[in-house]
């Protein structure tokens, strides 16, 4: 006899990824308070020619409010960076900087990495 799966009804089995065309569902989860998410720091220099980048991962907006958190950080910091896959890249070692301004903004933030 083959065991049967467990059907699980309920989302957060699925962590953040979730499939769905439900509207109202996606509209919830994309709507996320800043204190409701938390942002990942990273250091990267992989495929920069060994320069470094501070990478910020995990949010959980649509991309136009990422675009804009993008702009406010690099203004305030006076350095450049990118938007690419829902992740912000800000050139630079600058990751103690970004996450006291992302801080301020209410987002909850962990420093991953070295």
């Amino acid at each position: 006899m083959k065991k049967r799966k467990k059907i699980v009804n309920d989302f957060s089995a699925l962590g953040d990824l979730v499939y769905s065309t439900d509207k109202e569902l996606m509209k919830k989860i994309s709507d996320a308070a800043p204190s409701d998410q938390v942002i990942e720091a990273h250091f990267s220099k992989k495929g920069r020619g060994g320069k470094v980048v501070t990478v910020l991962k995990g949010f959980r907006m649509p991309g136009d409010q990422i675009k804009e958190l993008a702009k406010r950080l690099k203004t305030r910091l006076g350095v450049g960076g990118n938007v690419k896959n829902g992740e912000i890249i800000i050139q630079g070692n600058n990751r103690d900087k970004v996450v006291q301004l992302l801080e301020k903004e209410g987002f909850r933030v962990k420093k991953v990495g070295g």
